[in-house]
């Protein structure tokens, strides 16, 4: 792992309060100077009145979207090394996120490790591959949760727009999640 350098602050801009808790701690250990927000308006005023050298955007925040925060981080700081995480990839918003100045884009559940070796990487680096990559069913199942929450945990209207039917739908969110 790179050395941090001589400026270790990171802004760690997400939601869902104890995944940022535990991901604020686990940089600490690491080195970092960490400062948490949990909301798009917090992560811009942090950004505008002390730009740190780092952050960890989510990209879906309950009042907006988190590329509005890399966007702030970018003016205020160029050199800022920002990586958006998210719990709902897409091609399309990895490519807006590098775009408006991202260095990374890693998918949840991502850990300190693979997100520490993202901001501290290089250019010129070539990521390794994860160690522990989800399965095929993992994502499957992380997907259907996902949509079930936007849906406001409405079955039908979930079976709905995932194009499945209701019932298989229910049986599926009556299994455990898949390793």
């Amino acid at each position: 792992m790179d050395d941090i350098g001589p400026d270790k602050t990171l802004l760690i801009v997400d939601d869902d309060a104890p995944f940022r808790i535990r991901l604020g701690r686990a940089m600490e250990k690491r080195g970092f100077e960490v400062t948490l927000a949990e909301s798009v308006t917090e992560g811009r005023t942090i950004a505008k009145s002390a730009p740190p050298a780092f952050a960890v955007v989510d990209l879906r925040l309950e009042d907006g979207n988190g590329l509005e925060v890399v966007e702030a981080l970018r003016d205020a700081r160029e050199s800022s090394r920002v990586i958006v995480l998210t719990g709902y990839g897409a091609i399309a918003t990895a490519v807006a996120a590098v775009k408006i100045g991202a260095v990374d884009y890693l998918a949840k559940p991502a850990d300190a490790n693979d997100i520490t070796n993202a901001l501290l990487s290089r250019a010129d680096d070539k990521p390794p591959p994860p160690e522990n990559p989800m399965s095929a069913d993992r994502v499957r199942w992380e997907h259907i949760q996902r949509v079930f929450e936007l849906c406001d945990r409405n079955v039908s209207e979930t079976a709905r727009r995932l194009n499945m039917h209701r019932r298989t739908l229910q049986r599926i969110l009556a299994k455990r999640s898949p390793r």
